[in-house]
């Protein structure tokens, strides 16, 4: 009997080292073409991802944004973290490996 298993997600590319920002405080209703429209100011982002609550599938209120280089995520760290977005003060760090 032939099985197929069910694709696998697909995985998401390495960035480069200081390029990856952690984003907390994100409110629920925050979607990923709202994150990378206001850190776009900052610079080209690459990925914007919010990870769902597994049991429930709704954001968990952080998600990660991926700029192409270090120097805009650190520019985008630096004016983004207190500012505010959708009424929540945002906690913009860089993102661990």
């Amino acid at each position: 009997r032939d099985y197929e298993r069910p694709a696998a997600p697909p995985r998401r590319r390495q960035a480069e080292p200081g390029c990856r920002l952690f984003v907390g405080n994100l409110s629920f209703e925050t979607t990923t073409d709202d994150l990378k429209s206001y850190f776009g100011r900052w610079g080209g982002v690459d990925d914007c991802f919010l990870p769902p609550d597994r049991e429930t599938g709704k954001p968990r209120g952080f998600g990660f944004v991926t700029f192409g280089t270090a120097a805009d995520a650190a520019a985008a760290q630096r004016a983004a973290d207190g500012a505010e977005l959708d009424g929540r003060k945002l906690r913009v760090n860089e993102a661990e490996s």
